[in-house]
């Protein structure tokens, strides 16, 4: 196998993976979408935990706590995506990367109570890790080791 058929042809299983990835970052956005249109629950949290809160620092408060996990989402659905891309390219380093962050995701599931976007983007990205280390994934990822 040539250096260039290497590069050029990862085979099924990281192709699948990367896809595998992809489909995870989606959903992970569409949980973040979750939180921006759940403005009135976040809301009435926030009064039943002080209702002696001014409606202005109220108002902050509801929009502090939908931005920061929806910029953190979107700050892991670019690492993720570039991630993806360096997996397709036969980089051991991010499928090893991928592989921590899908361990930290399936844990986060047990600290947290996850949408139903997150229980499918944990297990899209537990298919997609599992397919990437596949014997034909290996030799992919061992075959472009050799070439750099």
């Amino acid at each position: 196998m040539t250096t260039e058929t290497v590069r050029e042809n990862p085979p099924s299983t990281i192709i699948a993976a990367f896809f595998g990835f992809l489909a995870s970052t989606v959903s992970a956005i569409a949980g973040g979408l979750v939180i921006l249109s759940s403005r009135a629950d976040i809301e009435a949290a926030l009064r039943k935990s002080d209702p002696q809160v001014a409606q202005d620092q109220l108002d902050r408060l509801t929009l502090l706590a939908q931005a920061i996990p929806v910029a953190i989402a979107l700050v892991v659905a670019i690492v993720y995506l570039w991630l993806s891309f360096r997996l397709k390219a036969g980089r051991n380093w991010a499928r090893v990367t991928l592989t921590v962050f899908t361990l930290l995701q399936a844990g986060s599931l047990l600290a947290t109570e996850p949408s139903w976007a997150g229980y499918v983007s944990c297990g899209v990205a537990v298919v997609a890790t599992v397919l990437s280390y596949l014997p034909p994934s290996n030799r992919y990822v061992a075959g472009v080791r050799r070439a750099v």
